[in-house]
């Protein structure tokens, strides 16, 4: 299961990340097609002992997939056949919208991490909702009541002014919210011009409060809404979004997206220059998303709104090191670009054998 490594840096590390990234997801999506679909889904089904109940809702294992690898719903049973606990989709907008001019993702392989300013592209709101209902009926049929749990991100359109975001964030809630286990307001991307002001706490109370209104209505239940936020705030930030969660009742915070720093670096200042703007994601974020869990752990109270860890996580002890400080799930990204498809279930058979 270790030979992956050596195939990426064969096949893989020379090849644009964008296609590399669209070539592996095919693999893993026509895998899935195969015999070989149900034979992955049995041995690698997390172990029992890994199950997890967050804001309502049990996840087979507390480590899951966080958005931007599937990013319009196309892949979510191939993607839980390989362990995930849940896979959070997106981010997805109301309108479909091919994203930002390529090339928009390159990898700094020294650093294992990815510098993308992907843009949201994605094929919108009202062609995801259908695949996110056809992936939950199968996941019901194939994993019963302990099925792998299916989150939506939504963030804005990018040719919507900022003046109207609320309106464009409710027409994704709308569609979405019936399809979606969870639903998380995306307001930290450095990619969308402005989205981050978002953020802001004046401009973050009602565009929450709506949205948990508006997806409430549409799926006729109570569908948990989080927010992912940046790990560029301030800590006096962090408290003031900690403080919001506490007042709204939100069920949870993801902590964090990617970095417009490029601390922590070996890859040649000069490679990292000739990448460009974008978000950074991968091991050097690791410090930073840990310290930010902590403090909102610190600020939410140990019976506070769920947190989710996500940046720089690579092993099942980065994990369980989540874990520990106080996050209730735990998701990665640009490790599965290095470790490939084996790596959820790597983690998650090491994290049993500690429990």
């Amino acid at each position: 299961m270790r030979i992956y490594p050596a195939f990426f840096r064969l096949v893989f590390s020379g090849m644009d990340p964008e296609r590399a990234h669209r070539i592996g997801f095919t693999l893993i999506r026509t895998a899935a097609r195969t015999p070989a679909g149900p034979v992955m889904r049995r041995l690698m089904s997390p172990s029992p002992k890994l199950r997890t109940r967050a804001f309502g809702i049990d996840f087979p294992s507390p480590f899951g997939l966080a958005a931007g690898f599937d990013k319009e719903g196309s892949g979510i049973l191939a993607l839980t056949n390989l362990g995930f606990g849940h896979v959070e989709v997106g981010t997805v907008t109301a309108q479909a919208q091919p994203g930002n001019p390529k090339p928009r993702l390159f990898r700094l392989v020294q650093d294992r991490a990815v510098i993308n300013r992907m843009g949201f592209n994605n094929d919108g709101a009202a062609k995801v909702a259908p695949r996110l209902a056809s992936a939950r009926a199968a996941l019901a049929r194939t994993s019963g009541a302990g099925r792998p749990v299916i989150g939506v991100n939504i963030g804005k359109t990018k040719k919507v002014d900022l003046a109207d975001a609320v309106e464009d964030y409710l027409l994704s809630a709308r569609e979405l919210a019936p399809q979606a286990d969870y639903l998380v307001v995306n307001v930290s991307s450095p990619n969308t011009p402005g989205l981050r002001l978002l953020q802001d706490i004046e401009s973050l109370r009602p565009l929450l409060t709506r949205v948990r209104e508006a997806a409430d209505e549409s799926a006729g239940r109570h569908v948990p809404l989080l927010v992912k936020i940046a790990p560029d705030l301030s800590d006096a930030d962090i408290d003031d979004v900690a403080d919001l969660a506490l007042s709204l009742q939100l069920d949870g915070v993801i902590a964090t997206n990617t970095t417009v720093t490029r601390g922590n670096l070996v890859t040649d200042p000069e490679t990292v220059t000739a990448c460009g703007v974008g978000g950074l994601s991968g091991a050097p974020l690791k410090q930073r998303s840990i310290d930010v869990l902590r403090r909102l752990r610190s600020r939410l109270g140990a019976d506070g709104p769920a947190i989710v860890s996500v940046g720089g996580v690579e092993t099942a002890s980065d994990v369980k090191e989540r874990l520990d400080a106080g996050a209730t799930l735990v998701q990665g990204y640009t490790a599965f670009l290095y470790e490939g498809p084996f790596w959820a279930a790597r983690i998650n058979r090491s994290l049993a054998r500690s429990r």
